[in-house]
């Protein structure tokens, strides 16, 4: 295979649910192919860049094969290899975001009726 649509191999890779989810990030300028924005009909070659968001994370990945067919996850890893500085990224930022929430307190329960008073008491004061 020598010509792959990069909407097409971003679904192949597992990136995207759909092509059209594919198609809707690159078009956003959220895909960057070689550290430019790239065009949904973009011919993807072995051993570009590829900086893809999902979610939180941002994968920045090195395309080592291409496939215009979907197949199972362990297939699909092999179409791509991530940089060692995604990875170690990835890993910084979700290490913070479970500090994160581990810091954060939630509440037990609602607040009750005089505590709802107390609260909206206190945003008014903060207005004035």
């Amino acid at each position: 295979m020598d010509n792959v649509r990069l909407d097409k191999w971003l679904w192949a890779a597992r990136f995207f649910k759909t092509r059209a989810l594919a198609k809707k990030a690159i078009e956003g300028g959220k895909v960057h192919y070689n550290g430019d924005r790239a065009k949904t009909s973009k011919s993807v070659e072995v051993g570009a860049l590829v900086r893809v968001p999902q979610g939180w994370d941002h994968w920045e990945v090195e395309v080592m094969a291409l496939s215009a067919q979907r197949r199972g996850a362990p297939e699909a890893r092999e179409l791509y290899r991530e940089t060692p500085e995604s990875e170690a990224r990835r890993a910084r930022e979700a290490e913070a975001r479970r500090l994160t929430n581990q810091a954060m307190q939630h509440p037990q329960r609602r607040p009750d009726k005089k505590q709802r008073r107390d609260i909206q008491r206190f945003q008014r004061q903060q207005d004035d």
